[in-house]
């Protein structure tokens, strides 16, 4: 099947993608939030497919706000939004998206010695909710 992404199409899937990767690096500030950014990035360009291809680049000119309550507000919309324009064109490319999201949260939780923090393990829990939510 083949599916065509607006710009905005695809400016939701790199919001909610590196959104979710940032959103994991808030929560892992107590630790190292580099080291849970860096792992979720290697993740994400490591996708394949439409999603790799449109995950490649991270969303230019956004404004995530000052809080991780405002990054919240527009990258949990935005994971389920993704999953849902995903779903409607190609449901194989919307799993794709899921797992490559999953993989990234759970790179980052994993840069951790140990198990992940309580905040890292509801944050993970929080995007999984979003994306399940489409």
């Amino acid at each position: 099947m083949s599916i065509t992404l607006t710009d905005q199409d695809k400016l939701t899937l790199r919001i909610a993608g590196w959104g979710a990767v940032s959103l994991m690096s808030a929560a892992g500030a107590a630790g190292s939030a580099h080291k849970v950014a860096t792992h979720g990035s290697i993740a994400l360009t490591s996708a394949t497919g439409l999603v790799g291809h449109v995950l490649t680049k991270a969303p230019k000119g956004v404004k995530y706000g000052r809080s991780v309550a405002e990054l919240a507000d527009q990258v949990l919309p935005a994971l389920t939004a993704a999953m849902s324009l995903l779903k409607e064109q190609d449901p194989a490319e919307a799993d794709n998206f899921r797992r490559t999201v999953i993989v990234a949260i759970d790179a980052g939780t994993q840069s951790h010695q140990g198990r992940p923090s309580p905040t890292l393990a509801e944050m993970a829990r929080k995007i999984t909710a979003a994306l399940d939510a489409a």
